[in-house]
């Protein structure tokens, strides 16, 4: 019985030819948590801005996602001069960008609870 070999081919279905992976991993559902990461990192790369916070998040009933992001728009000294950007982004269920768009722009001392004079 030497000749006989064991099966341990086994091709998972719809696979498409690929050997990464992509086609599951983007319809792969995910949560809250693992898209506002997303929304965060997709919008910082697109505007070339540093994202701060994710500050809303939002399930439509349509299965996508919406998050309001704040970017560092423009630095400044003291840090409470800075420039922030309210945006809002939308994500399909898989962390697809679908848009996104600016709310506000507002000095850090502005936004923040008790900063003011």
């Amino acid at each position: 019985m030497a000749d006989e070999k064991p099966k341990r081919r086994r091709r998972e279905p719809d696979q498409g030819g690929s050997s990464d992976g992509k086609e599951r991993r983007s319809t792969r559902r995910r949560s809250g948590a693992q898209l506002a990461q997303r929304a965060r990192r997709e919008l910082s790369e697109i505007t070339g801005l540093d994202a701060e916070n994710v500050t809303s998040l939002e399930r439509v009933d349509d299965g996508t996602w919406k998050f309001t992001v704040e970017l560092l728009e423009l630095s400044r000294i003291p840090e409470t001069d800075d420039m922030l950007g309210s945006y809002e982004v939308e994500l399909d269920e898989s962390g697809e960008l679908l848009g996104y768009r600016r709310l506000r722009r507002y000095a850090r001392v502005q936004g923040g609870v008790g900063g003011g004079t």
